[in-house]
C-alpha cells in the first residue's frame, strides 16, 4: 500500500496535492461536484483588506497550452469572508484551508493577514506578492529581496499560524528573493505564480484583455516552474510549494523530485473542474508504476 501523506508544517496532509488560489473560489462551488475532502487542502481565492471589483472586462485570453488571465483579485474584501465565505466552506470542509493573502501597502498585508490568522479553520497564510495583474502592489512586493523580506516581517510579526510567501517567476534573481523571505522569518515558499503575457487581436490590433498584459499559466508553463522550485529548494532550508502547469499525477512527482514538499494545481482546475479529484485518484497506480512507497520519501529525490 502506497503511502500519499507528506507533513507541511506541522500538519499532515492525507496527500500533497493543493487547488491554487484563483482557481478554486472558496471552496463550496467545488463540493457541489465532489467531496472536496479529499484534497490535501487548497488555498482559497486571494483576498484584500477592502472588497475589489478587478479588472475590466474582458479578462480572460486564451493560449496555446495555457491561458492569460488579468482578473485584478476581485473579492469581498477579508471582513466578508470571515464573515460569509468561511462559514460556508465550514459545511462542506473539515480540513484546515490556506488563506491566500494580497495587499496593496506592507500595513494592508499584516492587516489582512493577522484579521485570517485567528480563524480556527485557517491553517496557513500563503501570502501572495506575486500577482502581476494589478496596479500599484502584488508583484511589486516580490521584485526585490528587500521589500520581499519587508513584507514577510510585517507578516511575521503579527501572526502565529506558519506564513507561506508566495513568489513571482518575473524576476531576475528567484533564488535571492527567496532567501531573503527565509532570513525574514518565512516558514516557507510557493511558487511559482503566473509568467507576465500578452494577446493582440488581428482584426481589432488591440490587446485582447482590457489590462493589456496579464498573467500566463497553463501546462506551457510547467518545465519553468520545475526549474524554479528546484533552484529554491536547493537554496532554502523551508518547505517549498510547487505551482505551474501541473495537471498530472507525473507532474506532481516531478515537482516533488525538484524539491516540493506539496504541489498545487491551478489552471488545470479552469479546464476540467475534476482535476484535482482525478490527480489523487491516479496517484497511487503512478507511484506503483515508478516504484515509489511513499511520497514524502521523493522531496527533492532529484539524482
Amino acid at each position: 500500500m502506497v503511502d500519499l501523506k507528506v507533513n507541511l508544517l506541522g500538519e499532515v496532509l492525507d496527500n500533497p496535492v493543493i487547488p491554487a488560489s484563483g482557481t478554486f473560489g472558496y471552496g463550496y462551488e467545488f463540493a457541489e461536484l465532489y467531496d472536496i475532502n479529499i484534497l490535501g487542502t487548497f488555498s482559497f481565492k486571494g483576498t484584500t483588506k477592502d472588497s475589489r471589483f478587478g479588472n475590466p472586462t474582458p479578462r480572460i485570453a486564451e493560449c496555446y497550452s495555457g491561458m492569460i488571465n488579468a482578473v485584478g483579485l476581485q473579492n469581498p474584501g477579508v471582513e466578508k469572508v470571515i464573515e460569509e465565505e468561511l462559514p460556508k466552506l465550514a459545511k462542506c470542509f473539515s480540513k484546515k484551508v490556506m488563506a491566500n493573502v494580497s495587499g496593496f501597502s506592507i500595513e494592508d498585508y499584516a492587516y489582512t493577514c493577522e484579521k485570517l490568522d485567528k480563524c480556527e479553520q485557517v491553517g496557513w497564510l500563503e501570502v501572495n506578492i506575486s500577482c502581476p495583474n494589478v496596479h500599484g502592489g502584488g508583484m511589486s512586493f516580490g521584485t526585490s529581496p528587500e521589500a520581499a523580506a519587508e513584507v514577510t516581517r510585517a507578516v511575521k510579526a503579527v501572526t502565529t499560524k506558519p506564513v507561506i510567501i508566495k513568489l513571482s517567476p518575473n524576476v531576475t534573481d528567484i533564488v535571492a528573493i527567496a532567501k531573503a523571505c527565509e532570513e525574514a522569518g518565512a516558514d516557507g515558499i510557493s511558487l511559482i505564480n503566473t509568467l507576465l503575457g500578452m494577446r493582440i487581436d488581428l482584426k481589432t490590433r488591440k490587446p485582447v484583455i482590457a489590462n493589456t498584459m496579464g498573467g500566463f499559466s497553463g501546462k506551457a508553463i510547467f518545465p519553468v516552474a520545475v526549474r524554479m522550485v528546484y533552484q529554491v529548494a536547493q537554496a532554502v532550508n523551508i518547505p517549498v510549494i510547487g505551482i505551474g502547469g501541473v495537471s498530472s499525477a507525473e507532474d506532481v512527482i516531478e515537482m516533488m523530485l525538484a524539491g516540493a514538499t506539496a504541489v498545487q494545481v491551478g489552471a488545470a482546475n479552469l479546464v476540467d473542474p475534476y482535476a484535482c479529484r482525478d490527480i489523487i485518484n491516479d496517484l497511487p497506480k503512478v507511484m506503483e508504476k515508478y516504484g515509489i512507497e511513499s511520497l514524502e520519501s521523493i522531496i527533492g529525490g532529484l539524482r
